[in-house]
């Protein structure tokens, strides 16, 4: 089933994306939680003129984006962390924990949802990268140093 998506969903599309779905996602998840519509042809019109309207808008996010970008390449997050002589960490370090310290040691607000950290949560002591996606055409990573609470 084609569908518009009115929302970024991770590893499916960005907003204005017409995309293909199972009949069941569609109709079970996305249609229900507003996160998509049908891709019928007077919604692929209506999207063709709110693209057309919004170009000006989505250049200006654009640009913002590849400005926040420039900003994260190559930096490093530092997260202090507790845990055990072997190097597990007590509890995990999640994409909550990235942003908080990015916008501590950085100054950098970025939303949790759209950091992605290797694996998905991190365990133990080291070096590790994420991946912000920050806009359609913009991704950048950066690396995380997740070291031992002294």
């Amino acid at each position: 089933m084609e569908i518009i998506l009115k929302e970024d969903i991770v590893n499916l599309g960005f907003t204005n994306d017409i995309v293909t779905v199972k009949n069941g996602y569609a109709r079970n998840y996305l249609f229900p939680k507003k996160l998509a519509i049908p891709a019928t042809e007077s919604n692929k019109k209506i999207l063709a003129e709110t693209i057309k309207q919004r170009s000006r808008k989505l250049e200006k996010m654009r640009t913002d984006a590849l400005s926040i970008g420039e900003r994260l390449d190559n930096i490093t997050v530092n997260m202090s962390v507790k845990a055990t002589d072997e190097g597990k960490i007590y509890g995990s370090v999640t994409n909550i924990n990235v942003a908080e310290a990015l916008k501590a040691q950085h100054d950098i607000d970025i939303d949790r949802k759209k950091i992605q950290i290797q694996g998905d949560h991190i365990k133990e002591l080291g070096q590790y990268k994420a991946t912000v996606a920050l806009h359609k055409d913009v991704k950048v990573e950066f690396n995380i140093n997740v070291i031992n609470e002294a």
